[in-house]
């Protein structure tokens, strides 16, 4: 692994990250770190899972983020298409978290209207490590059986209102989030200028086709500028950590 910027060096895959800090609560929720994978030509999945995209570069900074966050963040369909499970981690993950004054697992938060999961799914499998439910009053009247399974956090009538669900999460203690996707959850946080820093992995490969974008089109977000904070390379993998820029609140 070569370290490009901001002052290169060589360095260890296990020390990808090591020294990391997420942005923390903003304004009264908390803050939001996004982290992706995409092929050269922008594309976030291949055949509909981003299992095949990564490769020991991005497995690495996978985990250093979770070893990072106060929670995970991910939206139903990604939970059931990647097949989450419980995010307690490995020991030696847990051991990392310890010492950077973390829990020693990140709660994970599911965001879904109306509670669209299985309630035999393998992210219920631990009792334990219940996932938080961020969901509206008509999931939890829909889905009653899915809602029993984790805590609910209730943040609109029909819809989730993601600002109140940062606030939530916010006042729970959760300050870093860590936002796994999917791209529909990815452009509603964008839409409302949600998204603080971006970790993007860019993968060596080209897949064409329909695939889609880690950020899905037509949702009312527009451009965000962005500020390179650190680049590094391992065999033809990019990791990029970029924060976004916003105008000076006296330009607002």
């Amino acid at each position: 692994m070569r370290r490009l910027l901001p002052s290169p060096h060589d360095e260890s895959l296990s020390d990808v990250y090591g020294d990391l800090v997420l942005t923390g609560a903003v304004d009264g929720r908390s803050g939001v770190s996004l982290g992706m994978v995409s092929s050269v030509d922008g594309g976030a999945t291949v055949a509909g899972r981003t299992a095949d995209l990564g490769g020991d570069a991005d497995q690495s900074a996978f985990a250093a983020l979770r070893a990072s966050t106060d929670a995970i963040l991910v939206g139903a369909g990604t939970v059931q298409v990647e097949d989450y499970g419980p995010a307690t981690g490995s020991l030696e993950r847990r051991k990392r978290r310890v010492a950077k004054g973390l829990a020693a697992s990140p709660r994970l938060v599911i965001v879904s209207n109306r509670l669209s999961l299985s309630a035999d799914a393998r992210v219920f499998a631990d009792p334990d490590h219940p996932p938080l439910l961020v969901t509206s009053e008509q999931g939890v009247a829909a889905r009653p059986e899915v809602a029993a399974r984790g805590e609910v956090l209730v943040c609109g009538a029909s819809a989730v209102d993601l600002v109140v669900a940062l606030e939530g999460l916010a006042s729970r203690g959760l300050g870093r989030v860590l936002c796994e996707g999917g791209p529909g959850l990815n452009a509603s946080l964008f839409g409302q200028d949600l998204v603080d820093e971006v970790f993007l992995t860019v993968a060596p490969t080209l897949i064409g086709g329909d695939a889609p974008r880690i950020i899905s089109p037509g949702d009312g977000h527009g451009p965000r500028p962005l500020a390179l904070v650190a680049l590094r390379e391992h065999r033809s993998e990019l990791l990029l950590h970029y924060r976004v820029v916003r105008p000076p609140a006296d330009r607002l």
